[in-house]
């Protein structure tokens, strides 16, 4: 019985150990370099999600592009919904700073 206790306590010490470095490296990276997410819904077909409501795609967000501004033309990027603050939505960039756009048929400088 004592053999077994030890074991569990080294076992449980161990774990806690793993645990406890895991958990601030995990959400650093989460936090820092890039995530996971979930798409869902057809704005962004047929690139992706193709399959429609029925099914969804998971991409990787990189975030050291976004946080040193390297976002080019055709790049997939998401962001906190201005209509929706609690949600998140993913569109690709069809302009930068500078570019002229037509939108609806009138030009606009982005």
């Amino acid at each position: 019985m004592a053999l077994s206790q030890g074991r569990v306590k080294r076992y449980f010490k161990a774990f806690c150990k793993g645990f406890f470095v895991a958990v601030p490296v995990a959400v650093t990276f989460l936090d820092r370099v890039a995530c996971v997410a979930r798409v869902e819904g057809a704005s962004m077909q047929p690139s992706l999600n193709p399959g429609g409501s029925q099914s969804s795609d998971v991409v990787l967000l990189n975030h050291w592009k976004v946080r040193n501004f390297e976002v080019q033309r055709g790049d997939i990027v998401s962001l906190v919904s201005p209509k929706n603050p609690e949600q998140k939505i993913i569109k690709r960039v069809i302009a930068l700073e500078g570019d002229i756009v037509k939108d609806g048929g009138r030009w606009k400088r982005m």
